[in-house]
């Protein structure tokens, strides 16, 4: 059926296609109807505390008895400087005015450092696999990992990138093309690092590595799946595709500005958390790339916008909100997961025969 089977094989599913994680936007419903389907559904946990990844983990296992992914931030603790924070509360302070939301906050921490206290939540659960964006954690808790029995997956941007990533132990490795919604999982300083499409790094990181690859970035039906195939990908990682799924947890403004996407509808901006994401555009990440050098470490710089997407009772700004979205974003798609994930296969395979 397909063309190589040693994805499914490593991770025990059945199809080579994995949900991603896309923190925030997925629910144990999405992660377990594409368990479900016979996929890789991922729990995006890099902005959950640890106790609502129990209470969805336990959701996730009462649904689907098939492994299932959790994905974690790996980015190092910010530094923060007082004057850069000033000037960046600064740039946003018309737009707290203009919102009658008051001074802008002083810069924290809004996410989760996988630290010692993470580690020990995932040797609680023991999902089958564990993925990381923004590279990996220390060789101790890749270890410690390993030793539960978990697989790690990482993404890559680069062909050096992924040949770190390798050596550093992983199962398998994402290939993530500019293409691709959400943050870059770019984790070096090369200047060139996320602005590779995926037709051209995916062939380049299966060239370079031994692990299974995964193609990730503009990917949204069977055509994409054949092509990545043909690149020498093992597997697919499709994320913008499911937002669009009744059990994604995307609010009403945001799934109408997807019905109205183009293909010219995203650009990257670091201006949301102060790593380049690709985003639908709106008029906070229009009127502020200019300033998009201009921003403070990842997350500090979410902590100064993210009040300005939603209110203190939860109403959506789509003026201010980041909605996360990749190239294939005009493609389109409502379906319920589970039956989404069995048009792809039926795609791709047709593709096959």
């Amino acid at each position: 059926m397909w063309p190589r089977r040693n994805l499914q094989d490593l991770l025990g599913i059945e199809h080579p296609i994995i949900q991603a994680p896309m923190s925030g936007i997925t629910t144990p419903e999405l992660v377990s109807a594409v368990c479900n389907a016979g996929a890789l559904g991922s729990l995006g946990c890099g902005l959950l505390p640890s106790e609502l990844v129990r209470e969805q983990v336990a959701a996730i296992r009462t649904a689907t008895d098939r492994p299932f992914n959790l994905n974690f931030f790996a980015h190092p603790r910010p530094s923060v400087d007082n004057k850069a924070a000033a000037e960046a509360r600064q740039r946003v302070q018309r737009y707290y005015d203009e919102l009658g939301l008051g001074t802008a906050p002083e810069a924290t921490e809004p996410f989760p450092i996988f630290d010692s206290s993470r580690l020990g939540l995932v040797l609680e659960l023991r999902p089958r696999v564990v993925s990381f964006h923004f590279g990996l954690p220390g060789a101790d808790a890749l270890n410690a990992l390993k030793r539960a029995g978990c697989l790690i997956l990482s993404s890559a941007t680069t062909v050096a990138e992924a040949r770190w990533l390798e050596a550093a132990g992983v199962d398998a490795i994402i290939a993530q093309g500019a293409e691709a919604g959400g943050h870059r999982g770019t984790f070096t300083d090369d200047a060139g690092a996320g602005t590779v499409g995926t037709m051209v790094l995916v062939p380049r990181v299966v060239d370079a590595v031994r692990v299974p690859v995964i193609a990730a970035g503009g990917i949204f039906d069977g055509r994409g799946i054949e092509a990545a195939f043909k690149l020498g990908a093992s597997g697919v990682q499709i994320g913008t595709a499911f937002l669009g799924c009744p059990e994604s947890n995307v609010p009403p403004p945001y799934r109408e500005a997807l019905r109205a996407a183009t293909d010219l509808s995203t650009h990257v901006t670091r201006m949301y958390t102060g790593r380049p994401a690709r985003v639908l555009r709106n008029r906070f990440s229009s009127e502020m790339a200019a300033g998009d050098a201009l921003v403070l470490d990842f997350p500090l710089q979410a902590s100064l916008t993210m009040p300005l997407g939603r209110s203190a009772d939860g109403d959506i700004r789509p003026d201010f909100l980041p909605m996360w979205a990749g190239q294939g974003a005009s493609a389109g798609n409502n379906l319920p997961a589970g039956e989404f994930v069995r048009r792809l296969v039926n795609e791709a395979q047709e593709k096959h025969s």
